[in-house]
This record gives structure tokens, sequence and C-alpha cells, in this order.
């Protein structure tokens, strides 16, 4: 029914209020078949940042089943992996299938997806060479780490657009809204013993957060810090 809604132009959105017996599975579930959101209501705090902050990426999108492809270059990136959106993940063949449904962007909205990347002949290497694998074309000399192409459906249309753009190496590393989206995926890694995290832990996540905290107006990411270290101190460290 959800489903059947969503393709007719209404997006379902939920919100859990209270101390009760909310099912985060559920909500989770229904806001991502709805094309909307789910969002836990627990403080005043939280009611702001979710009905006044970000209401209007809520209840305006401006992209429809907007997927993300990244293409890496060999040259300067030998393995890759995408840290979380494992709900969220394709097949290759589906990007270029408008028949496939993918996730809304908002007005007001940010999509960050953080990839860790190892360098060619790097003692970091964790898979042997292929013995029958056929051998990359990479692209020597352009200062390219990758391409990326995004496609996206202006809403109440069918048929989607593409954009493309090399992503480009250069960064000076001190994009602070960078370093504490990666502070916060790692702590996500942390929750779930995530096997690649390596000697990686609950000081380095700490620290990493706190110094990339930023402007912050509303105390938001100050609070993400809080929780960070209640949980370390929940799992004894």
């Amino acid at each position: 029914f959800i489903a059947r809604k969503r393709d007719e132009g209404s997006y379902l959105s939920v919100l859990g209020f209270g101390r009760g017996n909310l099912d985060d599975a559920t909500m989770q579930a229904v806001a991502q078949t709805g094309n909307g959101q789910a969002a836990y209501i627990d403080t005043l705090q939280e009611a702001r940042k979710v009905l006044v902050d970000q209401l209007s990426g809520a209840l305006f999108p401006i992209a429809g089943d907007v997927k993300i492809q990244v293409e890496w270059n060999p040259a300067t990136v030998a393995e890759y992996r995408l840290i979380g959106y494992e709900a969220r993940a394709l097949a290759r063949e589906d990007f270029s299938n408008d028949k496939v449904d993918a996730g809304e962007i908002g007005a007001g909205h940010t999509v960050t997806a953080l990839y860790e990347i190892t360098a060619p002949g790097s003692p970091a290497l964790k898979n042997p060479p292929l013995r029958y694998g056929a051998p990359a074309t990479a692209i020597e000399g352009s200062g390219e780490l990758g391409h990326l192409r995004l496609r996206y459906k202006v809403p109440g249309e069918a048929t989607s657009r593409l954009v493309e753009t090399p992503i480009l190496a250069g960064r000076d590393g001190q994009d602070t809204d960078a370093r504490f989206a990666a502070a916060i995926a790692g702590f996500g890694q942390i929750l779930s013993d995530d096997k690649y995290l390596g000697d990686w832990g609950w000081d380095q996540a700490i620290a990493l957060a706190s110094d990339s905290r930023g402007e912050d107006a509303f105390g938001y990411r100050s609070e993400a810090v809080g929780l960070m270290r209640l949980a370390k101190a929940l799992a004894g460290q």
C-alpha cells in the first residue's frame, strides 16, 4: 500500500515519540518504502532538529530515484569499500534502469557517501592479484581519484537524467563536515563490531569528532560526542 501511494506521489515519514514499544527497524523500513524519513523524538532539541531544521527536506522533494555510482581510477585506488548504505545498495545493472526505485532528496538535504580506499602497493591491501582478471585501465597523471555518475528524476517525470563529474585529488583534509561524518561512521562501525577497524577504536572516534565539530550553533555535534563517550563507558572501555 505504501509503495503504491509512493508511486502516486505521496511520501511517508515516520516519527516516534515517547519511550514505549517503538520498533526502530519497522519505522526505518516503512519510511524507506515511502521515500520519507524516520526519526525518534525524545528531547525538545531533537524535535527542533527534525521538525524545524530538517522539515523542508521531508516535505519538498527536489529529486526522485536518485542513484549514485562511483568508479575508481586503478592508478590511484587499488581497493575500496563503501561504509554503510547496506540497505540502499543496488545491482550495477540497475543504475540505468528507470523502473528500479531509489531514494529521494529533499530541499536542503546533503547526502554523504564515505569510502575507505587503499593505494596501489600499500601494505594495507587485503586482496591478492586476480589470476584471470582483466587488467583495469588506469588514467595516469590525471589527478583523478575516480569518476562519479548520478541519475535522478525531476518530480513528476518518468525518465532519469544523468550527471557525470570526475573526483579529483588535492583536498586538504580540513573539511570539518567530512571529518565529523567520518567520526560518526567510525562510531557506527564500532557499535557493529566491524571486522576492518583494526586498532581504530573509541578514543580515535571521540577525538576525531571532538576536533571537527566546527560551528555547532544548536549543539547537535556536541550531543553526538556525549553519546559516543556514554557508549564507550557502557562498553566498559
